[in-house]
C-alpha cells in the first residue's frame, strides 16, 4: 500500500520533490536533508519515494542485497558467483530510530562465539538492510553525534566497517540517505551539514487553495486507501519510468568546462569551505540534465544545483540563517558564462575578486552616547510600563572558558562534563547486564584463566564461558542542561553594559551548541520572572529571544531564581539523567519585593541544598563594586566569574585558575 499522500500528491513542495528525484537518478549526489516546521509532510514525502524507485535484483539468500550481475567480492555471505540468477524485490526504505545503538546501526559481532569458537558470527545492522535502497533518519538533528559520524562515513565510502577486538567485517553499504529535521529542536553541526549533498527548506503553504487540496486528498485516502492509490498509479508509473530513463542517460551527460567554471566560481564567490560543494554541484547539475532528458549541462542546471547544494554550507554557526543571495548567484553565473576560454585576467575569486561579499553586520556602535547611567531604571514601573527600554544589540561573541558540572554523570552524549558513556576512554570492567557490547579483553582473560584446568583445557586455546565475559566501562563527556537566568532590570539597562551582557550570553550559547547541550532562558525584571525559552536543543531560538529582550524596572532576583528552580524540577521529571548547569547573569542587586536580599539568599540556598551546579557571571562595573554577585555565588554553592574572566584567553581568568588550584 502506498503512503497516505502519494509522492505525486504532495502539494507545494517542488524543491523537495526535485531533490529526492535527483538522488534517485544519481545516488552519488549524496542524499537530502529536509528542514522544516512540524506538520509539513516531510516524512510523508520521503516514504512515498520508495514507490517510485525501480525494483532491484538481489542474490537469493544474501543478507547484504548483493547484485547478482556484480556481487561484492568481500560480502560476508559470499563469495557469490558473478552473472548468476537473481530475484527481484522492491527497493527498501529502512528507518533509523533516534534512540538506536551503534550495534543496531552497523551490526554486531558475537564476541562470545568469536572468543570461544574462533568464528565470525556477524548480525547485519540497518546499514546492510539499506544497501541499494533508502536509509531514512527522522529527526536527524537529535541523533547522537557518533551515530551521525558512522552513518555519513558509510554513505561517503559506500561500505560499512565493523572492527572490534581484532575481528573485522566489511560489507557494501550504498544507499540514498535522507534526513528530516525541525530546526526548532536544534541544529546539526556545520561539519555534518556539509556531508549531506542537498538540502531543502519546506513550510506549510499559505495559499488557501493548496491547503484545501491537501486536506481533500487526505480525507479521500482515509475514505478509500486502495481506490486513492489506484487513482495515482498511472502518474507514479510514469515518474518511475522517467527515473529509469534518466539513470540510463546519466553516463552520456556531458559536463563542459564552461559549466565547471561556473560551478567553481559560484562556490568561491559564496566562500563555502572545502571542495565537497563543487563536487556535489557538478553531480547535481549532471543529474538535472539527465532528468530533463538532455546530454549537456546548461547554466540553468548549475543555478538550480547551487540553490540545492550551497545554502546549508554557508552556515558558520547556528545563528546564521541558511539561504543564498539569488541576485549574487545570477551575477556570478552571468560573469562566467560563455565559451570554454578561461578569463585571462581573473583574480582568483568570484565577481570582483570576492568584493561582492556581504559586509559584516557589526551592529550599533557602543559609544555610550545617550546611554543611561548604571542605576537608571531602578524604581521604574514593571515590564510594559514607561520605564521599559528598547532592546539593544549584542556585542561580538567570543570563545568562553569551559564551564562544567562537577562529578561524573550518566546523561546523553555530549562534550561538556565527565560521564559514563558508551564511547570514550576505558576506565574499568564489570559483568555485562544483558547483551555484551564492549568487551574488556584483559579482564575477560583474567576471569577465565583460573578455571582452565577445571574445564579440561588440553590445547592452546582459552576455554571461555559466558560468566567470564566482562563489559568495558568507559568515561567520556555528556551534554548538560544549561539554564540561563538573566537579569534584565534597570540596573543592567545601561546600553554598553547590556550589550556586553548579551554578547557574553551569546558566547555561552555558542559554546553550548558546540558541546551538544540543551539550553533554557529565564529572565527577570520589574516585579516578576518569566521563562523566555523552555529547555530546548535549539540554541538559535535562545539567541533570538535574547536579541529581543527588553530591559527596565526593578530587580526581582528571588523571583528569577525560584522560576529557574521550577524549570529544573519539571525538567528532572522529563530527563532525570541530564544534569543541569545554572548560569546566573546579574550584578547581584536585588530590589524587587519586601526584604529582597534575604529572599534572594533563601532562594539561592535551594540550589545549594540540591547540589545543582551554578555559575554567576558578575556584570557589575565601575570603580566602586559591592561584590553582591560573589555573595550570591556563595549562597548558590557555585562560583563567580566576571565578564572579562569568562573569556577563554583572559589573563585574569588564567591567574584566578592558578590561584584556585594552589589553594
Amino acid at each position: 500500500m502506498t503512503t497516505p499522500f502519494p509522492f505525486t500528491a504532495v502539494v507545494g513542495q517542488d524543491d523537495l520533490r526535485l531533490a529526492l528525484l535527483l538522488n534517485a537518478v544519481s545516488p552519488s549526489v549524496g542524499g537530502v536533508l529536509v528542514r522544516g516546521e512540524k506538520g509539513t509532510a516531510k516524512s510523508t514525502a520521503v516514504r512515498a519515494l520508495t514507490s517510485l524507485l525501480p525494483e532491484v535484483a538481489v542474490v537469493p539468500g544474501c543478507r547484504f542485497s548483493c547484485d547478482p550481475a556484480s556481487p561484492d567480492p568481500g560480502c560476508p555471505d559470499g563469495p557469490h558467483e558473478g552473472g548468476g540468477g537473481g530475484t527481484s524485490r522492491p527497493a527498501r526504505m529502512v528507518e533509523l530510530p533516534v534512540g538506536a545503538s551503534e550495534d543496531r546501526l552497523v551490526g554486531a559481532l558475537d564476541i562470545e562465539r568469536a572468543l570461544a569458537e574462533g568464528v565470525k558470527a556477524f548480525e547485519p545492522g540497518l546499514l546492510a538492510a539499506a544497501h541499494r535502497g533508502i536509509l531514512y533518519v527522522d529527526e536527524v538533528n537529535l541523533l547522537h553525534d557518533h551515530l551521525v559520524d558512522l552513518l555519513l562515513d558509510a554513505a561517503a565510502m559506500g561500505a560499512s566497517y565493523v572492527e572490534r577486538e581484532g575481528v573485522s567485517v566489511r560489507h557494501a553499504a550504498r544507499f540514498l540517505l535522507v534526513g528530516t529535521m525541525n530546526p526548532e529542536e536544534g541544529e546539526l553541526r556545520p561539519q555534518l551539514l556539509d556531508r549531506f549533498g542537498l538540502t531543502v527548506e519546506v513550510a506549510a503553504s499559505r495559499e488557501p487553495d493548496q491547503r484545501v487540496e491537501v486536506v481533500r486528498r487526505r480525507l479521500a485516502y482515509d475514505d478509500d486507501p486502495a481506490g486513492f492509490a489506484a487513482r495515482w498509479a498511472d502518474e507514479e508509473a510514469a515518474v518511475r519510468q522517467r527515473v529509469v530513463a534518466a539513470r540510463e542517460l546519466l553516463p552520456s551527460v556531458r559536463l563542459g568546462d564552461a559549466a565547471l567554471r561556473q560551478i567553481a566560481a559560484t562556490c568561491a564567490a559564496f566562500e563555502v569551505d572545502g571542495m565537497r560543494a563543487d563536487i556535489v554541484m557538478a553531480r547535481t547539475a549532471t543529474a538535472l540534465a539527465a532528468w530533463a532528458g538532455r546530454t549537456d549541462v546548461l547554466a540553468e542546471d548549475v543555478r538550480q544545483a547551487a540553490l540545492l547544494a550551497l545554502p546549508h554550507r554557508r552556515r558558520r554557526n547556528p545563528f546564521d540563517a541558511p539561504g543564498l543571495d539569488e541576485d549574487k548567484l545570477d551575477q556570478t553565473l552571468e560573469e562566467f558564462a560563455g565559451d570554454d576560454d578561461p578569463d585571462p585576467d581573473g583574480d582568483g575569486g568570484g565577481p570582483g575578486g570576492g568584493g561582492g561579499q556581504p559586509e559584516p553586520d557589526d551592529g550599533p556602535a557602543d559609544d555610550g552616547a545617550g546611554a543611561a547611567p548604571p542605576e537608571a531604571g531602578e524604581g521604574e514601573p514593571a515590564p510594559g510600563g514607561a520605564g521599559e527600554q528598547s532592546p539593544v544589540r549584542a556585542a561580538e561573541p567570543f570563545r568562553t572558558k569551559v564551564l562544567s558540572v562537577p562529578g561524573i554523570g550518566e546523561g546523553s552524549a555530549g562534550r561538556r562534563s565527565r560521564a559514563r558513556t558508551e564511547h570514550g576512554r576505558t576506565t574499568g570492567a564489570r559483568r555485562p547486564e544483558g547483551a555484551l557490547t564492549k568487551l574488556h579483553l584483559a579482564a575477560t582473560v583474567r576471569a577465565a584463566a583460573p578455571h582452565q584446568r577445571a574445564r579440561g583445557r588440553s590445547g592452546r586455546g582459552l576455554v571461555v564461558r559466558r560468566d567470564d565475559l566482562r563489559q568495558a566501562t568507559r568515561e567520556g563527556r555528556e551534554g548538560n542542561l544549561v539554564l540561563f537566568v538573566v537579569d534584565a532590570s534597570g540596573s543592567m539597562a545601561a546600553r554598553q553594559r547590556m550589550s556586553a551582557v548579551k554578547g557574553a550570553v551569546l558566547s555561552l550559547l555558542l559554546d553550548a551548541y558546540q558541546r551538544r547541550d540543551k539550553v533554557g532562558l529565564v529572565t527577570f525584571r520589574g516585579s516578576a520572572a518569566e521563562v523566555a525559552l523552555p529547555p530546548t536543543s535549539s540554541v538559535d531560538a535562545a539567541a533570538a529571544r535574547l536579541e529581543s529582550l527588553p530591559t527596565g524596572g526593578r530587580t526581582p532576583l528571588s523571583a528569577g531564581l525560584l522560576k529557574a528552580h521550577d524549570v529544573l524540577r519539571v525538567e528532572r521529571l522529563r530527563d532525570p539523567a541530564r544534569r543541569a548547569l545554572v548560569v546566573v547573569v546579574t550584578d547581584g542587586r536585588a530590589t524587587g519585593g519586601p526584604e529582597p536580599v534575604a529572599l534572594a539568599a533563601r532562594a539561592a540556598r535551594l540550589f545549594a541544598a540540591e547540589g545543582i551546579a551554578s555559575v554567576v557571571v558578575d556584570c557589575e562595573s565601575g570603580p566602586v563594586r559591592l561584590g553582591l554577585a560573589g555573595q550570591l555565588a556563595g549562597e548558590l554553592g557555585g562560583t563567580a566569574v566576571t565578564l572579562d574572566e569568562l573569556r577563554a584567553d583572559s589573563i585574569a581568568g588564567l591567574v584566578k585558575d592558578v590561584q584556585r588550584r594552589a589553594a
